[in-house]
């Protein structure tokens, strides 16, 4: 059995930055929806940690 340390990581299916010259065009409307659920995702985060601090901040001035 492998340790969580010694098991090989999975590359990224989206390396930002990496060359697109090879992807076809249906790939590279993939990887945009894909980023788009992602930042998404992101906002959705940061709404809810600005909830948050928003709650304890109010918590903490009563």
């Amino acid at each position: 059995m492998f340790a969580d340390d010694d098991r090989p990581k999975p590359q990224p299916e989206i390396v930002i930055g990496a060359d697109l010259s090879a992807i076809s065009i249906e790939e590279l409307e993939k990887r945009i929806t894909t980023l788009e659920g992602e930042i998404s995702r992101l906002r959705e985060e940061i709404v809810s940690k600005q909830a948050t601090k928003a709650s304890a901040e109010n918590f903490f001035k009563s």
